[in-house]
């Protein structure tokens, strides 16, 4: 008979697993899968909560949005990639609350101890106090979030084939991004290029020249975290490409199919059918929450300000990781950069420091090396800020690809991956270009566990149930 590994309530099955202790990870991205991978087959039991079961590579998203790529190249179900390892569960839910005093989170009407917690939930998507504008400028936090820009963009173009008004066949060609970091240039120059491309090949009534990308944001240059010799280079690649790149500008107003800027010419409205959100982003709920239940302190974006060892103050078996976690103790004393890099390091860091307070040993304080920093622009283009080296253009692409191909934790879309990217850049073809769902069907997506329903059977009399059942 197989072994049961189930143990959400019950005793581990294993008499080893009854001692060891129990390490509950929530979020299953960069860092808390990175934990996963570390404590697989170690002496302590592990329990991994999310909300989605799947692991998402949020730096492709964009190409998601712009018809690169399918959902499934982006994203690896969890169960497959450490579910298999007898120490770990998977669990499908949403943490609704931390009860420190007691060790036990909440989820699916649970109260689940633990021994060690590590929050390793990320971040989602901040308008700056104008929530009403999610719904007209969706977020790329998601998948849904990248099939609905999708869905907006193709069926504007679809509507502009049939529009016999030409002011209105402007407006269905134009799209505004809002944000000049590394998410908002990367779409920028991707939906730019899809739009060319497509209305060439596979429209016959558009004009690529009505095509309009407009990237929008009030700093001063883009790529602000790099270095400004990377930023100028980008600029000027996605100006040729035939974004306008407004900076210095400010988003006042959204309403549908409009956008109103204020610049250094005064207040414009800006008409536009496809609009995306790149510009804020804010800690997960549960940094506010463990704040609340422990009094940690969090910075301006709602990370918890950590110890050394990424522990909650007071509570030296509670960590937060990755993008949830503002860690100051660096050699500048700046916080680590919400990327992939320091959240694998994070996740890897406290898995050995867990196994080390278990074996009575001290390990050598967390040190992040910096691998640098990289934004694909287009086709065959990208800028790199390697520890101080600048690259760009094609050196700089083969450079990003490698480097996102190593963090792909998932074998199978690494392969798919470099497949497209070759196909696409040869044929200048794109194979994700579908339609679904209905209108805004990708905004508010609830997830975590839904229970089935179950219909309650009829009572049955009490003399009926004593009763021999009939010969046939």
């Amino acid at each position: 008979m197989a072994p049961e590994r189930f143990f959400l309530e019950l005793e581990p099955p294993a008499c080893a697993l009854r001692d060891w202790p129990h390490v509950v990870i929530v979020g299953g991205g960069f860092a808390g899968l990175k934990a996963c991978h570390a404590l697989a087959g170690k002496p302590v039991r592990v329990t991994l909560i999310d909300k989605r079961n799947f692991n998402l590579f949020q730096p492709l998203l964009y190409q998601v949005a712009s018809g690169l790529v399918s959902e499934a190249d982006v994203a690896s179900p969890l169960r497959q990639m450490v579910g298999q390892a007898p120490n770990i569960q998977v669990l499908l839910g949403e943490v609704v609350d931390i009860d420190p005093e007691a060790k036990e989170v909440v989820f699916n009407d649970h109260r689940y101890g633990y021994d060690h917690l590590i929050l390793a939930s990320g971040s989602g998507s901040t308008y700056f106090g104008r929530e009403e504008w999610r719904p007209l400028a969706p977020p790329m936090k998601i998948l849904e979030h990248a099939d609905e820009i999708r869905r907006r963009l193709l069926m504007a173009l679809e509507e502009a084939e049939q529009t016999l008004d030409p002011e209105r066949r402007r407006f269905l060609q134009t799209v505004v991004v809002v944000g000049a970091g590394p998410a908002g240039c990367e779409l920028a120059g991707s939906l730019i290029e899809l739009m060319h491309r497509a209305i060439r090949r596979d429209f016959k009534q558009l004009n690529p020249d009505l095509c309009r990308v407009v990237l929008v944001d009030p700093v001063e240059r883009v790529l602000p975290t790099m270095h400004p010799k990377l930023s100028a280079a980008a600029a000027g690649y996605l100006q040729q490409a035939g974004v306008e790149v407004r900076l210095h500008t400010k988003v006042e107003a959204i309403a549908p199919g409009l956008v109103s800027l204020q610049g250094a010419d005064g207040l414009q409205q800006l008409e536009a059918a496809t609009i995306c959100w790149t510009a804020g982003v804010r800690a997960s709920r549960l940094g506010a929450l463990l704040a609340d239940r422990t009094g940690c302190p969090v910075d301006r974006g709602g990370r918890l300000l950590v110890e050394p060892d990424f522990s909650v103050p007071g509570h030296p078996e509670i960590h937060a990781i990755g993008d949830l976690c503002a860690y100051l103790h660096t050699t500048d004393g700046k916080p680590l950069p919400g990327m992939a890099g320091p959240a694998v390091q994070m996740g890897s860091w406290v898995a050995a420091h867990i196994l080390a307070g278990r074996e009575g040993r001290s390990l050598a304080p967390f040190r992040f090396t910096d691998l640098g920093s990289m934004a694909v622009i287009g086709p065959w283009y990208a800028v790199a800020d390697l520890r101080g080296l600048h690259i760009t253009g094609l050196a700089g692409w083969v450079l990003w690809a490698l480097a996102h191909l190593a963090f792909i934790p998932d074998t199978e879309n690494r392969v798919t991956l470099f497949t497209k990217w070759m196909w696409q850049i040869a044929t200048r073809q794109r194979t994700a270009l579908l339609i679904t769902g209905r209108p805004d069907q990708h905004l508010g997506v609830d997830v975590g566990l839904f229970r089935a329903e179950r219909h309650a059977a009829p009572e049955t009399p009490a003399e009926e149930q004593d009763s021999e059942p009939l010969a046939a």
